[in-house]
């Protein structure tokens, strides 16, 4: 029984680990952005070895995209788990713009995190995650909507708009979830009219 509980503890303690370097990665790309943050802040923030980083990341760039992969996991959680169940397309829209935006702006250290690197995001980050909320949002519109609409162009155009507003609500102060999520909404609503 002993060997069995050794590796669970390790692989908790990977985990841990892992998480400490990412959380500590989202901070200090958050306070200094991208390129003037070091792999030796990310450590010194962390609190643990340079050899421990060394065990999960390669490089500053791999802990950045690390922190991209693990926020777009949990706006992708969060928008999901707001659209199920809801009653027609239009709350479909609204759960998910508001959401995804209320992610964006509720947690400071993500929202800094967002509004400091919006430009790297752009360049290196936001296209390793995107695909998987665009499959995830064409599955749910084509059980909702099947055969009524262009469930690509949809899908394609809803995460577009969500990424696009998401950076303008970033970069205003303070940021308006309301109003981000009744533009986003009334752009859909309105512009689909009775296709969905």
């Amino acid at each position: 029984m002993t060997a069995a509980a050794a590796p669970g503890r390790r692989e908790r303690t990977k985990a841990a680990n892992r998480a400490a370097i990412v959380a500590a990665a989202r901070d200090v790309f958050g306070e200094l952005g991208y390129e003037a943050a070091g792999v030796r802040d990310v450590i010194r923030r962390a609190g643990l070895a340079a050899g421990t980083f060394y065990n999960y990341f390669p490089d500053k760039a791999a802990v950045f995209r690390a922190v991209v992969e693990d926020t777009g996991a949990e706006a992708r959680r969060r928008v999901r788990a707001a659209r199920t169940g809801v009653d027609g397309f239009p709350a479909f829209v609204e759960e998910g713009f508001g959401a995804y935006f209320a992610f964006i702006a509720e947690d400071p250290a993500t929202f800094a995190f967002l509004r400091r690197n919006l430009a790297t995001l752009r360049a290196a980050g936001v296209d390793a995650v995107l695909p998987l909320g665009i499959a995830e949002l064409a599955e749910d519109l084509r059980a909702l909507a099947p055969g009524r609409l262009d469930v690509d162009y949809c899908a394609h155009a809803m995460v577009a708009v969500g990424v696009e507003l998401g950076a303008r609500l970033i970069e205003r102060d303070p940021p308006d979830v309301a109003g981000a999520t009744r533009f986003a909404t009334s752009l859909f609503l309105d512009g689909l009219g009775g296709r969905a």
